[in-house]
C-alpha cells in the first residue's frame, strides 16, 4: 500500500510538472513493478544462497541491488518504449 501510494503521488507530480499523463503513468507503473521485483528478489535471493551453502547476511545484499536496480531500469525503459514516449 505504501508504495502503491507512493506510485500515484509520483505520476501525478510529474503529470503536473511536465503535463504528459502518460509520462506519469509509466512512471508510476515503473516504480510498482519495480517494488514487486524487490520484494520478490528480497525473498528468493537469500533463501537461494541458503540453499547454496552461503551466509545470506553477506551476499545477499549486493545481489538484490543488482537485481533492483537493473530491473528496474529495463523496467521503466521497456514501459516508455511500448507506451510510445520514444523510439
Amino acid at each position: 500500500m505504501n508504495g502503491a501510494s507512493v506510485a500515484i503521488v509520483v505520476g501525478i507530480v510529474v503529470f503536473a510538472i511536465f503535463e504528459n499523463a502518460l509520462l506519469g503513468g509509466v512512471i508510476a507503473a515503473a516504480m510498482m513493478t519495480n517494488i514487486v521485483i524487490a520484494g520478490l528478489a528480497g525473498v528468493l535471493v537469500p533463501l537461494t544462497l541458503e540453499k547454496l551453502d552461503a551466509d545470506p547476511a553477506i551476499a545477499s545484499s549486493i545481489f538484490v541491488t543488482m537485481t533492483t536496480d537493473s530491473m528496474g531500469f529495463f523496467v521503466f525503459l521497456g514501459l516508455a518504449t511500448v507506451s510510445g514516449l520514444v523510439g
